[in-house]
């Protein structure tokens, strides 16, 4: 990892700061800066049209004595849509949900089992709008010691952190092609170990690394 990245990563004040900095205390509305795959909506020739609002927590651990590391899911393989997908907690805005952050905070506890208590929110990344029609609002949040991850099996099948170092190395992402209803498209792709993440949960994670890094490559992992 070069030097810039390693003292962004070891020195928690700092990337910390640039983190509450640089993100917004609510969600963007305006479509043109939401995401659709690689590129902003305005970018797309054809953007989808949204049916259905959701929000997910990217969950970043940063305990004592340790990296910090992001928290992410399996979904079921039983699932209608993006069943074994990796993805972050969360789902559909109920019309019970005051707003984005509190629906990501409540499909976070349902999920997995930590309580909105262990999550300080820190502010909102980019929409992300997804073939399917979702409209997708990432709040990140960081997690406090001392929750218990329950995963409810209906919904998740594991539950795995990632160093947060490899989702802000530039090198680790892949632009992957696809297509959707006779419409040519290209997603982010961030192999890691023996996970595939792809399409939106890349997207999230590669909006991560530009708010934290800017322009800059943040280098090789050690």
């Amino acid at each position: 990892m070069t030097a810039p990245a390693l003292s962004m990563l070891t020195e928690s004040e700092d990337w910390l700061t640039r983190l509450r900095s640089r993100l917004p205390p609510v969600p963007d509305p305006r479509l043109e800066r939401s995401r659709v795959g690689t590129r902003f909506a305005p970018d797309w020739a054809r953007v989808p049209s949204v049916s259905t609002t959701a929000a997910v927590l990217v969950p970043i651990l940063l305990f004592p004595d340790s990296p910090p590391r992001l928290l992410l899911t399996v979904r079921a393989s039983h699932l209608r849509s993006h069943a074994g997908q990796v993805s972050f907690p969360g789902g559909r805005i109920e019309p019970r949900d005051p707003d984005a952050g509190s629906a990501a905070l409540r499909e976070t506890f349902e999920e997995v089992g930590i309580h909105p208590g262990f999550v300080e929110p820190i502010g909102f990344l980019c929409d992300q709008i997804i073939r399917t029609g979702y409209r997708i609002t990432p709040l990140v949040g960081l997690l406090r010691p001392g929750f218990t991850v329950i995963a409810d099996s209906t919904e998740v099948a594991e539950v795995f952190e990632m160093p947060l170092a490899h989702a802000l190395c530039a090198d680790n992402y892949r632009v992957r092609d696809g297509k959707a209803r006779g419409v040519e498209f290209e997603t982010w792709e961030l192999p890691y170990g023996d996970y595939q993440i792809w399409g939106a949960t890349a997207g999230i994670l590669a909006n991560l690394r530009e708010v934290l890094c800017g322009d800059e490559v943040c280098g090789d992992e050690a």
